[in-house]
C-alpha cells in the first residue's frame, strides 16, 4: 500500500512545472479528461461549480467517472442522468437547501444502479488535504462519534502513540483530475479565488491533472501586482480556459449570484418527472446548444442582470 502511494506521489512529482501557457479552448480541457478517472469537483454545493467545464464532459460522452465534490448541487444530478457517473463521493447530495436531499441520487442509488459514498464534510476535506500534503493519511477524532464511520470501508482507527486515545485515519484523496471555476487566472495557471476557497487549493494539489476555467484570463503582470492573492500555483496546473458566466445557474462570488428562478424551473421538472426532466433539461441545455455561449442564450438576460447586480451590490464589485 505505501509503495503504491509513493508511486502515486511520485507521479506527480515528475509532471512538468515549467512556466508555460496553458490557454485551451473547452473542448481541448476536457478532451484531458479520460474515461474511468476520479475527477474531483471544485466549489461547494452551487457556489463556484465549473459548470462550462461539466457542459462540455457530459457533451464529450464521457463514462465512468468517480466524482467527488465536497457538497454535491444539481451537477450530480446531471452527470448520473448524462451516464457520466455511476459513482459519487460527496457529505451531502441536494440541488439546495430548500429543495431537499437529490431525488435521482436517490433513484440511482435505492435501485442499486449509482453508488453514493458519503463522507462528513470534515472528513473528505482533509482526504484532499492528505493527498495535498503527500502523506497517506491524516489523524482525526471527528469521524469516531458518527455513524458514517461504521459504514466506510476505506477508513481504520489506532491509538494514538502519544497519548494512547481512538483517532480515526483519514485516508489521502488523490483525484487523477480536478476541474475548479476560479475569477481569474494568468495563461499559466496562476489562480485568484474571492470569497471562500472551500477546498479547492487542496484539490489542485492533490490531483495528478488540473484543469481550471476562470471568468477571465488577466495577464502575468497583474498576477506578481498581488502575488498574496494566489490560491493555486501555476506548477501544477494543467489547462485554462476562459469562461464568462461559467458556473450558471450557480453563482461565482462577487460577479454573480445563483440564477434562481432558472433553479427553480429545473428542480420543478426533476420534482415532477424524475429522470425523464433530467433528461429534457439535458436535451434543451446540453445536447441542444453547439457551443457554450449558446448554452447561456438560453438562460432569461433579465435574470443574468439581476443575478450581476445582486452580486456588485453584495460584495461591492
Amino acid at each position: 500500500m505505501v509503495s503504491s502511494y509513493l508511486e502515486l506521489r511520485a507521479k506527480i512529482e515528475q509532471k512538468d512545472k515549467g512556466l508555460k501557457e496553458k490557454v485551451k479552448s473547452l473542448g481541448e480541457a476536457a478532451a484531458l479528461i479520460p474515461d474511468n478517472s476520479h475527477v474531483a469537483v471544485g466549489g461547494c454545493h452551487y457556489s463556484r461549480t465549473p459548470m462550462a467545464i461539466i457542459w462540455e464532459m457530459i457533451r464529450q460522452g464521457k463514462k465512468g467517472l468517480t466524482i467527488s465534490k465536497s457538497i454535491t448541487a444539481t451537477e450530480g444530478d446531471l452527470l448520473l442522468v448524462a451516464g457520466a457517473t455511476r459513482h459519487i463521493v460527496t457529505s451531502w447530495f441536494s440541488a439546495g437547501v430548500t429543495w431537499g436531499v437529490s431525488r435521482i441520487m436517490r433513484h440511482y442509488v435505492q435501485s442499486g444502479e449509482a453508488r453514493y459514498e458519503e463522507w462528513s464534510h470534515m472528513s473528505l476535506g482533509l482526504r484532499y488535504r492528505a493527498g495535498a500534503m503527500g502523506v497517506p493519511f491524516l489523524p482525526s477524532r471527528s469521524m469516531l462519534g458518527s455513524d458514517v464511520f461504521k459504514r466506510l470501508k476505506d477508513i481504520k482507527e489506532m491509538p494514538c502513540p502519544f497519548t494512547g486515545e481512538k483517532l480515526a485515519l483519514i485516508p489521502a484523496l488523490n483525484p487523477d483530475v480536478a476541474i475548479i471555476h476560479v475569477q481569474k487566472a494568468d495563461p499559466y495557471g496562476n489562480a485568484q479565488i474571492r470569497g471562500l476557497p472551500f477546498m479547492d487549493k487542496d484539490i489542485a494539489l492533490a490531483a495528478d491533472t488540473v484543469i481550471l476555467s476562470a471568468e477571465q484570463i488577466i495577464d502575468n503582470s497583474d498576477i506578481r501586482k498581488a502575488p498574496d492573492q494566489t490560491a493555486i500555483p501555476f506548477f501544477c496546473v494543467d489547462a485554462v480556459v476562459e469562461a464568462p458566466y461559467g458556473c450558471l445557474p450557480h453563482e461565482c462570488y462577487g460577479i454573480y449570484e445563483p440564477d434562481f428562478h432558472h433553479m427553480d424551473t429545473y428542480v420543478k421538472l426533476m420534482m415532477e418527472r424524475g429522470v425523464d426532466g433530467v433528461k429534457e433539461y439535458l436535451d434543451r441545455y446540453f445536447y441542444g446548444p453547439n457551443t457554450f455561449d449558446d448554452y447561456l442564450d438560453q438562460f432569461s438576460v433579465k435574470d443574468i442582470l439581476k443575478a450581476t447586480l445582486q452580486a456588485k451590490k453584495s460584495h461591492g464589485g
